[in-house]
């Protein structure tokens, strides 16, 4: 059967899901539904807002059909999906689905994943591999099975991750990586030219396998006393979001929350004390470690917007003694 010919359903939510989405459609392939999160209310205001790929696919495939199932094993949305007589089901940033779902296809569900699976099974997969230093991560295709992430691979891509990448420039060549991969398996599955490999057959006999679960507030704050590569990989794995945060005493009893979303590191010994902050109040800051010092390049207080250091002495007049970041 001709790839272009498969009748698919896409499940994705966020920006991530949109790219292969695009590259599907723009690519000619026959996208039959689109099955998104319900709207929900979102900011402030409590606006009701529509997921990245439901506003894609309204905005430039209005005709596709949009499903946003609350319950994925409802009788009726089940009905429906069979109705639509899939060959293939795509998902991408989605939830998990229940067997009933991904059974559906004749030629199965697979899912895009952020890592090169086994390592970084779970939710964030990018933000740990940077947190944990990573010098390479990729995208793979999985066939869906029974539990999160561990269905027989069909295809991976490999990249190099930069020394000073964050988890969102990392994000976007991930999304364009894996927009890429999708189309090759789609084309692969079709032919049947794609041999699904268990992942026991990409570890090694003394291979630990990392985990990626969710980012909860408290693997956020930065912990001063680490090691100042253990701080740097933190601050740059949690950039933008959720942001790696910390607060800044100066030398009166108030506290500010600050969030640290770019910065540089250097090595070598400290004769301050972990936290304590070196500024000259117009250019620059760095902070003491136990084996070096952070440099920050642009930070946020709560409640206000981002800014460069030069633009955060400004306002704040600093100077290094009493302050402290702990």
């Amino acid at each position: 059967m001709k790839s272009k010919s498969l009748r698919i359903i896409y499940m994705g939510t966020p920006d991530f899901a949109v790219a292969p989405l695009v590259k599907l459609l723009e690519s000619g392939f026959n996208v039959v539904g689109v099955i998104t999160a319900p709207d929900k209310p979102a900011g402030r205001g409590k606006k009701i807002r529509q997921s990245p790929v439901k506003q894609y696919s309204l905005q430039n495939n209005p005709d596709i059909p949009i499903l946003q199932p609350a319950n994925l094993k409802d009788p009726e949305f089940v009905q429906h999906l069979r109705e639509m007589e899939p060959d293939l089901q795509i998902v991408v940033a989605f939830r998990m689905l229940p067997e009933v779902i991904w059974r559906i296809p004749r030629l199965g569900t697979f899912n895009l994943h952020a890592s090169l699976l086994p390592q970084y099974r779970g939710a964030a997969p990018i933000h740990h591999a940077i947190i944990n230093g990573e010098t390479e991560t990729g995208v793979t295709t999985f066939l869906i099975d029974e539990k999160i992430d561990t269905g027989n691979i069909l295809l991976q891509e490999k990249t190099t991750i930069g020394d000073m990448e964050t988890t969102g420039e990392l994000h976007d060549r991930l999304m364009d990586l894996g927009a890429t991969l999708v189309l090759k398996t789609v084309s692969g599955l079709a032919q049947n030219n794609l041999q699904a490999k268990s992942q026991d057959h990409f570890l090694g006999s003394e291979t630990q396998l990392k985990k990626a679960p969710k980012i909860f507030k408290e693997d956020c704050r930065i912990t001063w006393d680490g090691s100042v590569r253990d701080v740097f990989n933190q601050i740059r794995g949690l950039s933008p979001y959720p942001g790696a945060f910390t607060f800044l005493s100066t030398g009166q009893d108030e506290k500010i929350l600050c969030k640290i979303f770019s910065a540089t590191f250097e090595t070598g010994p400290q004769d301050r004390s972990p936290g304590t902050i070196h500024t000259d109040g117009k250019k620059f800051m760095e902070v003491a470690l136990k084996d070096g010092a952070i440099r920050i390049l642009s930070i946020q207080m709560e409640g206000k917007r981002r800014l460069d250091i030069r633009d955060f002495l400004a306002g704040i007049k600093l100077t290094s003694s009493p302050c402290r970041f702990f």
